[in-house]
C-alpha cells in the first residue's frame, strides 16, 4: 500500500477539500458511475461515513486488505480509515457523509456510542434504513428552515442504527474488551494531547504494551496507534486554526511540537495542506492573515457557514 503521505485525503470521496459543518447524502451510483465504479483508496480527515449497499456486487479494501461484501450490508467508516471500493456496474445503495465534530453527543470524546463507531466495520442492513436514507435524500431537495434540523435528526438516527448493528453479538471482529481500551485511550488523548505524550506514554498510562495498543486501534479504527495520535493532533490543530487567533507556531508548541517547521510538515502529511492554507480555507483569510470573506454586516464567515 502507498505510504501514508501519498494517500489522498478527501472531503467527499471525489473532492479534495472537506466542507466543515455539511452533512451530505447521495446514491452510490451518482458518484461511482463517474469513476467507472471504482473508488481508489483514500481517507477523510474529519468526516464519518455510513454506507448502505443494497443490491449489486461490491468489494471493499480497508487498510490494504480486500474483502467481498455480502449484500445487503451497512458499512461504518470512521475518519482517517483508508478505504476504497470496486462496485459492479449498477450497484444500488446510499452513502451518508457527515462531519464528526458536528455530532459530539454520538461521536465525541466520551460519548456512549463513540467507541463502537470509532472502528470500521459492517453489519446487516435493516429494512428501516432504506426509509431513513430516502428521507435524507428527500430533505436535501427542500429549501426551508426545517431542512437542516431534519437532515441532522435523520443522520443521528442512521448513526444510532449503525452503532446498534455493530454492537450486536457476532457482528464485531475485535474482542469486547477492546472497546474499553479504546474508550480509555480516547479519554487519555483528550487529557494529554497538548502534553506531547508519545505512544509509549499512552500505553503505559493504560497498562498496555505499545504492541497491544496498536492491535486495539488497528481492530477498531483501522490504523496504528501512532497514526491515531497523529490524526487526533491534526484535528485539534484544525480546531485551533479555525476558532482561535493563535499564531501557527504557538499552535504547534501547544500540541507538543518543538519545531514549527516540523509541525507544518506533520500537519501537511495528515491533511494535505499547510496550517496557513487550512486557516485561510476555514476562516476566510489569506495565508498572511488578512480577512477576505467578512460579510457585509461585519460577521465572520464562520457564522454563515457553521464552520
Amino acid at each position: 500500500m502507498a505510504q501514508c503521505g501519498a494517500i489522498p485525503a478527501f472531503g467527499l470521496y471525489g473532492e479534495a477539500r472537506e466542507t466543515p459543518g455539511m452533512l451530505h447524502c447521495e446514491r452510490i451510483s451518482h458518484r461511482a458511475r463517474v469513476h467507472d465504479w471504482q473508488i481508489a483508496p483514500h481517507r477523510h480527515p474529519n468526516l464519518h461515513q455510513i454506507m448502505l449497499i443494497r443490491r449489486g456486487n461490491a468489494r471493499v479494501t480497508v487498510d490494504g486488505r480486500g474483502r467481498d461484501l455480502p449484500l445487503p450490508i451497512l458499512l461504518n467508516i470512521p475518519p482517517w480509515v483508508v478505504h476504497g471500493f470496486r462496485f459492479a456496474s449498477g450497484t444500488e445503495g446510499y452513502v451518508l457523509t457527515l462531519p464528526a465534530d458536528a455530532f459530539p453527543e454520538i461521536l465525541g470524546d466520551g460519548a456512549p456510542l463513540a467507541a463502537t463507531l470509532a472502528r470500521w466495520g459492517t453489519c446487516p442492513a435493516e429494512p428501516a434504513m432504506d426509509t431513513a436514507f430516502e428521507a435524507l435524500l428527500s430533505e436535501r431537495s427542500r429549501d426551508d428552515a426545517t431542512r437542516a434540523p431534519m437532515m441532522r435528526a435523520l443522520g443521528a438516527q442512521i448513526l444510532c442504527h449503525a452503532a446498534r448493528g455493530l454492537a450486536a453479538p457476532g457482528t464485531g471482529t475485535a474482542p469486547a474488551r477492546y472497546d474499553g481500551h479504546m474508550q480509555a485511550f480516547d479519554a487519555a488523548l483528550h487529557r494529554h494531547l497538548r502534553d506531547g505524550w508519545r505512544l509509549t506514554d499512552y500505553a503505559s498510562a493504560l497498562g498496555l504494551t505499545p504492541t497491544h495498543l496498536n492491535r486495539v486501534t488497528r481492530a477498531l479504527a483501522g490504523m496504528s496507534a501512532g497514526r491515531y495520535i497523529d490524526a487526533r493532533r491534526a484535528r485539534e490543530a484544525q480546531r485551533l486554526l479555525a476558532y482561535t487567533r493563535l499564531p501557527i507556531a504557538e499552535i504547534g508548541y501547544a500540541l507538543g511540537f518543538e519545531d514549527p517547521a516540523y509541525f507544518s510538515r506533520a500537519f501537511r502529511r495528515q491533511t494535505g495542506e499547510t496550517p496557513s492554507m487550512c486557516r485561510a480555507r476555514l476562516v476566510g483569510t489569506d495565508p498572511t492573515g488578512r480577512d477576505v470573506t467578512s460579510s457585509r454586516d461585519g460577521r465572520d464567515c464562520r457564522d454563515d457557514h457553521g464552520c
